[in-house]
């Protein structure tokens, strides 16, 4: 890729890109300064290297790096890709798939997303199916990548907040299992050790390879892990 397509899709010269990152950090400073949790929240966020790395190379997240990350250790990539990605504000996952050549891309997030070029946007839920509907006219086809960096709000309480979170998880699979095209990929967070038996299972007889990576992004103290789930074998297994 050219340093002109890069800037297309991050960079300086990104003015959506690089405003929209700004604009939701001020969004999100603001709302999280409330107690004194959030005040720690915002330290880190200031002084994290990645954070700081994701502002100057124009990156929306900092997010970015944990999905280069596992692309160098996993090939998740290949030129021409239709990829989706769920959960996909503020749009770093977004700009990494434009980056590595992906010819189309769709993403779809709860939370408002500034414009990319290139990219078919929808705010929405993919438990809605006109929302998915939606999502899909992004591509003139099933997507060969499915990406999924959602997490739940935590409430505070361990058990209701895993419970979250593996919902998620399942919903993001069960999306990839739905509409990805034979010998496609799916990458998605989760929590606590990694994939929970079901999804494990589900994800296992659907594809031929399926690995854990912990991506040197993800911070040490962080219980995420990222699963990728490689060859569907397109005959859409229960599990």
């Amino acid at each position: 890729m050219t340093d002109d397509e890069k800037r297309r899709w991050k960079g300086p010269s990104d003015k959506r890109g690089t405003s929209g990152r700004r604009m939701g950090e001020r969004k999100i400073i603001a709302h999280r300064a409330k107690n004194e949790s959030s005040k720690r929240w915002i330290e880190r966020q200031l002084q994290d290297p990645y954070v700081q790395k994701a502002r100057s190379e124009g990156y929306r997240a900092r997010a970015a790096y944990k999905l280069l990350e596992i692309e160098e250790k996993l090939h998740l990539f290949r030129r021409g890709q239709r990829v989706v990605d769920l959960g996909c504000a503020p749009g770093g996952w977004l700009q990494v798939a434009g980056i590595k050549g992906a010819s189309e891309i769709a993403g779809i997030d709860l939370l408002p997303v500034e414009p990319l070029a290139g990219v078919h946007i929808v705010q929405g839920d993919i438990n809605e199916p006109g929302d998915v509907a939606e999502l899909m006219k992004g591509l003139t086809g099933p997507p060969d990548l499915v990406l999924s960096d959602m997490a739940a709000n935590t409430t505070g309480h361990k058990q209701t907040d895993h419970l979250r979170t593996v919902a998620l998880v399942e919903m993001a699979a069960a999306f990839a299992v739905e509409h990805l095209a034979p010998g496609g990929t799916f990458c998605s967070k989760v929590f606590q050790g990694g994939a929970t038996k079901e999804v494990l299972d589900l994800l296992k007889a659907n594809f031929t390879s399926v690995k854990h990576i912990k991506p040197p992004a993800s911070r040490a103290g962080s219980p995420e892990i990222f699963v990728v789930a490689k060859g569907f074998r397109g005959s859409r297994k229960a599990g």
